[in-house]
């Protein structure tokens, strides 16, 4: 009996542990990555068997093995995992042999399959180039999460196809990216099949001074954080393959990948003449609108696009674009984000026509909105002293700097009340333009003296004392003066669009120099990366005759390496531009750009004022004004949309 009695009890012992086994397996839910490995996509493809595959999840130092495969016969393979969703995002990495890698970019939640291919590596090497610089993508999840959904920008992770946004309008043959990928790609499938492709492309892509590159997505990585490097001799390898089609049927000035997005979320308010840019914390640009698309007249709207530049839909307390009310007419380059959320928009009003201009003492200079897009100023906006806001700035202490391009004049809302408002009057003609904070909570002013230059340009440096604004600093230079950047050090970078020139100042006022080449051309707007090196984006020269191909410029910055000098031009002689692939130019609703019995236009980027960097190293460069001056000038010069270049520079640091 006792026997018995034990023998049971083992058994229930087996059975509670067998039970506990299930449940624990069951709380764990493992399932798992389905995928594929190959290589070639659009004209023919070759599953790649007896692949190691390994699938990561990205964090701040090594990335995390979630799990590891081998691809069968057929190139599949499949990777149980626990864990579906991620803080920060997952990608998948296939070691192909003798160098080449292929990786897929996943984001933050698993899907059922994935596809490894060239092209994905293409889009997960550009996407992810500021976080791919140690042999394994790692970094803040922000920035991670960013770059993940332009990623998905450029190719489709579950097929390895090119995606629907670079395949239709306003990218596909509009510009020249969706070829220039497909021409990597094929690059990259001519390193399958032959090691001696392979290391050229490594030679190619060694930065100066530092060591070559381990894999092939590393070398992408390095290519797209340098563009400009061997162009030629790239295109040369990228002939050697076609399993993607079409191609590049020219080398391109620069490597660069590019998205360029024109929806504004309603195609009855198409875009029109955005103007500059402002990212809040969660990653949302909140941007200005000039003006009614095909008319010279204020616009009653402005735009707010997610961090992968599709228009805001209003989904989880977000904002909806296009925004409206609160007194918006004709935006300018005035947009600021207060410590709480809040978003101020300046109106500068254009065109003739009655009511496009605020007045200075009726309808309003300067709107406000809540972060989640609702309008918080009254239908005639806020006066309290502003005339035709440009430049806006908020402090840390949620003061509003205004620059009153209409009546030669600084202001400021006291904490961001209309009603406290404290000015300053500048030199007749002065026309400030632009405002930027320094870390001591001093404002640098920018003083455009006129669009063509009318009147002196300046720089100035204004104090909040006591309630009172005090001038600190006075300089006279350069010509018509345009938009400011402060890099880590307090130095002031100002666009001069008259003179094609770049000023830099001390934080005393102290002249550093001035510099061009690059591409600068009609210089106007200006930032700062995180290794505080300059991006310039040009307008092009003001003067009759003149069809502007836009581009974008970087110089380096106040810490040049040896044999470099502060100022100098990093990007090739004709800027990065966006070249076209042989189709015109339309707007979101298919219309040509300048009207349906207009002559085309086949300038995809054109006259950009603001450019700015989110926090995955993409740019924002944008579309202000249309190419032709002859045109614009009068009738229709509202620009299209948003250039965004992809992974091209180092995510600017954190505001002081």
């Amino acid at each position: 009996m006792k026997n018995y009695l034990v023998t049971i009890t083992s058994m229930l012992l087996v059975g509670a542990a067998i039970l506990l086994t299930a449940h624990e397996s069951s709380s764990a839910n493992p399932r798992s990555l389905s995928g594929l490995v190959q290589t070639g996509g659009t004209t023919s493809s070759q599953s790649l068997p007896n692949v190691h595959v390994t699938l990561f999840e990205a964090t701040r130092t090594v990335p995390a093995v979630v799990g590891e495969a081998t691809t069968d016969a057929y190139g599949r393979f499949t990777i149980p995992y626990k864990k579906s969703s991620s803080s920060s995002i997952f990608f998948v990495k296939a070691d192909v042999g003798e160098g080449v890698e292929f990786v897929t970019v996943i984001g933050p939640n698993l899907p059922a399959s994935v596809t490894i291919n060239e092209l994905t590596t293409v889009a997960s090497s550009y996407s992810m180039a500021q976080f791919y610089r140690t042999g394994g993508i790692s970094g803040n999840s922000f920035g991670l999460q960013i770059a993940a959904g332009m990623n998905d920008n450029i190719v489709a992770p579950a097929t390895g196809e090119s995606s629907p946004v670079l395949l239709n309008s306003p990218n596909a043959d509009q510009t020249n990216s969706l070829r220039s990928t497909r021409s990597l790609a094929d690059l990259l499938a001519a390193c399958v099949n032959d090691p001696n492709v392979t290391a050229s492309f490594f030679d190619l892509t060694t930065p100066p001074g530092g060591l070559p590159p381990h894999n092939t997505a590393e070398a992408l990585a390095n290519l797209a954080r340098d563009p400009g490097q061997n162009v030629d001799a790239i295109y040369a390898l990228t002939l050697l393959s076609d399993l993607y089609a079409p191609p590049l049927v020219t080398p391109p000035d620069a490597w660069t990948v590019t998205v360029k997005v024109n929806d504004s979320g309603n195609d009855n308010i198409l875009i029109s003449g955005p103007g500059n840019i402002a990212f809040d914390r969660r990653g949302y640009a909140w941007v200005t609108n000039n003006t009614i698309q095909g008319t010279p007249n204020s616009s009653k709207f402005n735009l707010v696009f997610k961090p992968n530049g599709q228009p805001a839909d209003g989904r989880n307390d977000t904002p909806r674009s296009p925004l409206t009310g609160g007194g918006i007419l004709g935006a300018g380059y005035g947009v600021t984000i207060d410590p709480h959320g809040s978003v101020w928009f300046g109106n500068f009003g254009w065109g003739t026509c009655d009511g496009c201009v605020p007045s200075p003492d009726g309808n309003g200079s300067v709107s406000r909105f809540t972060r989640t897009g609702m309008p918080i100023s009254p239908r005639d906006a806020y006066q309290g002293g502003p005339f035709r806001a440009m430049g806006m700035a908020s402090d840390a202490d949620g003061n509003i700097w205004i620059s009153s391009y209409g009546n030669d004049s600084v202001y400021v809302f006291i904490r961001g009340n209309p009603h406290q408002s404290v000015g300053l009057q500048q030199y007749e003609g002065s026309q400030p333009f632009d405002v930027r904070i320094a870390a001591n909570g001093t404002a640098w002013f920018v003083n455009g003296g006129g669009a063509f230059g009318e009147h002196p340009s300046s720089i100035a440096k204004f104090a909040l004392v006591n309630g009172v604004l005090e001038q600190r600093l006075l300089r006279f230079v350069g010509n018509a003066l345009k938009a400011i950047s402060l890099d880590s050090q307090g130095n002031a970078w100002v666009a001069s669009q008259g003179d094609n020139m770049i000023y830099a100042f001390r934080p005393d006022g102290t002249h550093i120099g001035h510099f061009n080449g690059g591409g600068i051309d009609g210089p106007w707007g200006v930032t700062v990366d995180g290794e505080d090196n300059i991006w310039v984006s040009n307008f092009g020269p003001l003067k009759p005759g003149s069809n502007f191909t836009g581009r974008l410029t970087k110089l380096w910055g106040i810490n040049p390496p040896p044999g470099r000098n502060v100022g100098a031009p990093i990007s090739p002689p004709t800027g990065y531009t966006v070249p076209t692939a042989g189709s015109e130019v339309l707007l979101h609703n298919g219309e040509p750009l300048y009207g349906t019995n207009a002559e085309p236009s086949f300038i995809p980027m054109m006259r950009q004022t603001s450019v700015l960097i989110d926090q995955a190293g993409n740019i924002w460069s944008i579309n202000n004004w249309k190419p032709d001056f002859d045109i614009d000038i009068t009738t229709n010069p509202g620009g299209d949309g948003i250039i965004i270049f992809v992974g091209l520079a180092p995510p600017p640091r954190a505001a002081h």
